[in-house]
């Protein structure tokens, strides 16, 4: 079997970016599975980050096996703690895993999971392949992705158009998708998959506590992240310019007409 690609994830481990992932809810990051989820049925959560998602989902097949991977052993770590403090975590088992090759039989599970992972990925259909070995004959596979060119906000301010220039600019140099959202679709048909429903959905922050957090998040990103790091690091930016990006979004969460809306798309596949 060859190597699984080296890839990189573009934004790193960083507090602010922890703080977005324990944020999402079922609800709010997984509402097109939902419909599909019952108690007793087995899912796997790949890219599970800080567990919180995961716990959610858990709470809905219980009794049901829930396994929850990620490349990263300190958010491993990090989810282990959540679930510790969470009446689903009984039931739920974290673990350092690679989604390009995952560590059970084939048909092992009823749901496989994965919310924005694929966009990360340098051979997103491999993990989709390897998605559809673990999944029984009759379960379900979904994924669902940010379309970052398809964002969108008021006030404009070029500053944010730059931002998004940088970010494709180092998704790029990370051999990686960052409109996957459009993708997924055809992603998964290539895969082969031949049951597919693709939905879309979106995130709004538009009201003065969700532009407060959200422009604050990534202020915290564009400075302090992996993709601090790497903008510097490859010469694509400066630390001055990066200040003036964070100074961007901070501007844009304390203006009263501030509005931004985060675009996904999402598949439901069958085998």
């Amino acid at each position: 079997m060859p190597e699984p690609p080296d890839d990189t994830y573009t934004h790193g481990h960083h507090e602010s970016v922890l703080r977005s992932h324990r944020w999402r809810t079922a609800e709010n990051s997984a509402a097109f599975l939902l419909p599909h989820l019952r108690p007793g049925l087995d899912l796997l959560d790949l890219g599970c980050g800080p567990g919180t998602l995961t716990l959610d989902l858990a709470a809905r097949v219980a009794p049901g096996r829930v396994l929850g991977l990620d490349l990263a052993p300190e958010v491993v770590e990090a989810a282990r703690a959540e679930a510790a403090g969470s009446r689903a975590g009984a039931a739920v088992t974290f673990a350092v895993g690679d989604a390009y090759a995952v560590d059970a039989e084939a048909g092992a599970f009823d749901v496989v999971h994965a919310h924005q992972v694929l966009q990360h990925l340098s051979d997103p259909v491999a993990a989709l392949r390897e998605m559809r070995r673990v999944v029984r004959p009759d379960g379900l596979v979904a994924a669902r992705d940010s379309d970052y060119a398809a964002m969108t906000w008021a006030p404009l301010d070029p500053r944010l158009d730059r931002w998004l220039e940088l970010y494709h600019e180092l998704t790029r140099l990370n051999r990686a998708e960052a409109d996957a959202g459009r993708f997924l679709l055809g992603w998964a048909q290539e895969a082969g998959f031949t049951d597919v429903a693709a939905t879309s959905s979106t995130w709004t922050f538009a009201d003065p506590g969700s532009r407060a957090w959200w422009g604050a998040l990534w202020a915290d990103r564009v400075e302090h992240s992996a993709f601090a790091a790497q903008a510097l690091g490859s010469g694509r930016s400066d630390p001055a310019e990066l200040a003036d990006l964070a100074d961007a979004f901070r501007s844009w969460a304390s203006a009263p007409d501030g509005f931004f809306a985060v675009l996904h798309g999402e598949v439901l596949a069958r085998p």
